[in-house]
């Protein structure tokens, strides 16, 4: 397990980190997300020991992070960081020799790695031919060759077109299914609450909430209802504690004053004839972002 607590970092008389700490857990992708300028980019640095931190710790498996075992990240910039000139199946097996593989190994390794993201056909092209998309899946195929234990990427969906998200989306899960801990930060929420475990948000330097994504959503939950019937459903706009928010047909979105005036409604439905369904519902990562940075 990742863990950082208490990271601290101030440049000039600027505090930009206050006291952050999070866990990034192994088998889990933790979605780590922030309007510009929140803190990320700093905090995933400071991680990897590109930066240096005021104050706190990042530590691994219970004791603090050494340079031996930075050696076990594999870190994606939100910079391209690739050699335009060389050719993109030489380089990713030239980076996975750098970790100790020898030349056959690291072929096959860059290969089947490239083929998995989709840039099968262009292992004999330049870095620098490439799209930008394509040169995204090539940086996220550096951050992985060398099959680290925590993965740490910084945007990598920037850039992807919907095929390519749903490509390194599946990579990034295979990759935590064998027991990485996977951190990535993304201003794509949909992307977020779509393929995370767990969910860190930050704002002003500071982590205004963190944990699992149902825990979140439980958390920020409010009493509102869905109620799809048979029959015409305008009724509930004159329930007492409940404010229909949409309605159409048999269909009604509502809020509640509490979970008896819920059941109230769910009372008089069944009263009425057939209900299709009625459950809570749950806010969007959206919703809770917007919610946590006020």
């Amino acid at each position: 397990m990742l863990e950082l607590r208490g990271i601290t970092k101030s440049y000039g008389g600027r505090r930009v980190l206050d006291g952050v700490g999070f866990t990034v857990a192994p088998g889990r992708l933790t979605g780590f997300v922030g309007g510009n300028g929140a803190g990320k980019t700093t905090t995933m640095r400071i991680a990897l020991g590109v930066l240096a931190k005021d104050a706190g710790s990042v530590r691994l498996g219970g004791a603090e992070v050494t340079t031996s075992d930075r050696r076990r990240f594999g870190y994606m910039p939100e910079e391209r960081g690739l050699y335009p000139k060389m050719k993109v199946g030489e380089h990713i097996a030239y980076l996975a020799r750098l970790h100790g593989y020898g030349r056959a190994d690291a072929t096959a390794r860059a290969e089947a790695l490239l083929e998995r993201l989709g840039l099968g056909e262009r292992l004999g092209d330049s870095v620098e031919t490439l799209s930008l998309g394509n040169q995204q899946r090539a940086q996220i195929a550096a951050a992985l060759v060398h099959d680290p234990e925590v993965l740490i990427l910084d945007e990598p969906f920037s850039g992807l077109d919907p095929l390519a998200v749903d490509v390194v989306a599946a990579v990034l899960q295979e990759k935590a299914a064998t027991g990485a801990a996977v951190l990535f930060s993304s201003h794509q929420l949909d992307v977020v609450e779509r393929l995370c475990d767990d969910l860190v948000i930050i704002a002003g330097g500071t982590v205004r909430a963190a944990g699992s994504r149902e825990e979140l959503r439980r958390q920020h939950s409010t009493h509102r209802y869905e109620l799809v019937s048979a029959g015409d459903a305008g009724w509930v706009r004159e329930q007492p504690g409940v404010m229909v928010l949409d309605f159409d047909g048999g269909y009604a979105l509502f809020d509640a004053d509490d979970d008896t005036a819920a059941q109230r409604v769910l009372r008089a439905a069944v009263e009425r004839g057939d209900v299709a369904s009625f459950a809570p519902q749950h806010p969007t990562l959206a919703e809770i972002f917007k919610e946590v940075i006020r």
